[in-house]
């Protein structure tokens, strides 16, 4: 695959709601990978600020946002056309998922997202217990529904960078570490035997370990938010609580760690916000650092994914979670907001591609517990390479785009395989799609541990016979 090669065609019109960094980043790619009829494509979004692109490019615009009260009105014409399927891409803060994932499958449209989204003040429904406010809450309503309604035309859930290419890396890393470690096996065509072949290998658990090193010439200044990319889903999911992937090796819990009642039971969630949760883990550009345990879909999907076993009963699951270095402006911006006791600032700026001077968004997954202690494989991707490949966006954009890009190809060509995951879909083929926007996509062992870079200054409850024990992982 190439960065011109044609991905497919769309027959009916292409929705696309929610018009920011990512939408932005989207749009170019997609007038790059598939034919479609330009005069069928409609942009929504509450703001206006960047609809010159859609003007100059003859793109129908609908100021507008979409709610729970108006989604069925204006979406349903929209997508229904004579010519053919139309395609949903959802890249939108404050729209349900879910509701408009079964619109589209009602009136015979495609659909993708980045993330399970829900309607505006989900977030911050005091309200609500923790548990239902969280990713695996939101996650459970979408598998709820492919239980109720099997195959159809086909609705990606949670396709961006993480989630979303992450769960591809994560099969291509153990493909990669079976072939290092010299263990027969057959490539796994089912979850089971794709679990099966992780437990063989040994891995115990999994981070999705990400360093953003891209920077501005421009300080940060007081009272601002800047991220390099969307500063209001990110601070949504941050303020979620913590969640990770639970592993059955694991033999110690956090005090204010708690287990869901109902589902899956592939993960656990704390009781204090993610982005304000650190962790420790490893990148291969600057090595050992601090991550944050932001929640994230994949963190709970993939752990689902690689059980053995079902619920508290699983004889084998790896622990798995976000590991996130963002900017060095967002850390401050966490901070900043944190000690304001959560209140967001009043200025928010995303750094586009002409504001970074350089840097990189090293982003893959660090498979840990094995015989080879650890192994990352991942997108190094940097601001130089991202300008030379695609316009409107910085690398972490691009990562995401890209595998928005990736996952609507996949649809088109497995049109009838109903509401899927990441997980579920070809790896090979979505890479495929994805690579040549990905920059260095490589694999790095390492002898790093939890237990290692520690200062050791003061007393810390550790477990020493097992290094990678979340105990260990934690920064408590």
């Amino acid at each position: 695959m190439t960065t011109t090669q044609n991905y497919g065609q769309i027959k009916g019109p292409i929705v696309m709601i929610g018009f920011g960094s990512i939408g932005r980043g989207t749009l170019p790619l997609i007038e790059r990978h598939f034919t479609y009829n330009k005069n069928q494509m409609v942009v929504i979004d509450p703001s206006d600020a960047d609809r010159k692109l859609l003007d100059e490019r003859g793109i129908k615009f609908l100021h507008l946002g979409i709610t729970a009260d108006n989604y069925q009105e204006v979406l349903r014409p929209l997508l229904t056309s004579s010519e053919g399927p139309g395609f949903c891409v959802n890249l939108s803060v404050d729209v349900c998922s879910l509701d408009v994932m079964k619109l589209c499958r009602q009136i015979g449209a495609f659909y993708i997202d980045t993330v399970v989204e829900p309607w505006a003040g989900f977030y911050f429904d005091a309200s609500k217990k923790a548990s239902a406010r969280s990713n695996y809450a939101l996650r459970e309503t979408v598998l709820e529904e492919k239980a109720k309604s099997p195959g159809g035309i086909t609705a990606v859930s949670c396709c961006g960078a993480n989630p979303g290419m992450v769960s591809w890396f994560v099969k291509q890393a153990l493909i990669n570490l079976a072939l290092d470690m010299e263990i027969p096996f057959i490539v796994p065509t089912n979850r089971l035997e794709w679990a099966m072949l992780m437990q063989k290998v040994g891995v115990k658990g999994i981070h999705i370990a990400e360093r953003d090193s891209q920077r501005s010439s421009n300080p940060k200044p007081v009272n601002n938010f800047v991220n390099t990319w969307s500063v209001e889903g990110f601070v949504s999911e941050g303020m979620q609580p913590a969640e990770l992937g639970w592993g059955t090796f694991e033999k110690w819990m956090p005090s204010n760690a708690e287990r869901h009642e109902t589902g899956c039971q592939a993960a656990i969630y704390l009781q204090q916000p993610g982005a304000n949760t650190r962790v420790r883990t490893w990148c291969p550009t600057l090595g050992p650092q601090y991550g944050r345990l932001v929640t994230h879909n994949e963190a709970i999907s993939i752990a689902d994914y690689f059980t053995i076993g079902s619920g508290k009963d699983a004889t084998y699951r790896p622990t798995c979670h976000y590991a996130y270095h963002p900017c060095n402006d967002a850390v401050l911006s966490l901070e900043e907001m944190f000690g304001q006791i959560g209140e967001r600032q009043s200025t928010q700026t995303i750094l586009d591609e002409n504001e970074i001077v350089d840097g990189l968004d090293e982003l893959g997954v660090l498979l840990y517990g094995h015989s080879k202690n650890a192994y990352w494989y991942g997108s190094q991707l940097s601001i130089e390479e991202t300008r030379k490949l695609a316009p409107y966006q910085n690398a972490t954009g691009l990562q995401v785009t890209s595998a928005v890009i990736a996952g609507m190809a996949w649809a088109l060509e497995n049109p009838e395989a109903g509401i899927v995951e990441a997980d579920e879909m070809d790896f090979k083929r979505c890479l495929e799609f994805q690579l040549p926007y990905l920059g260095p996509v490589k694999g790095y062992y390492t002898d790093w541990t939890p237990l290692k870079n520690r200062p050791g200054f003061f007393k810390e409850e550790i477990d020493s016979s097992d290094p990678w024990q979340f105990k260990n992982v934690l920064v408590r």
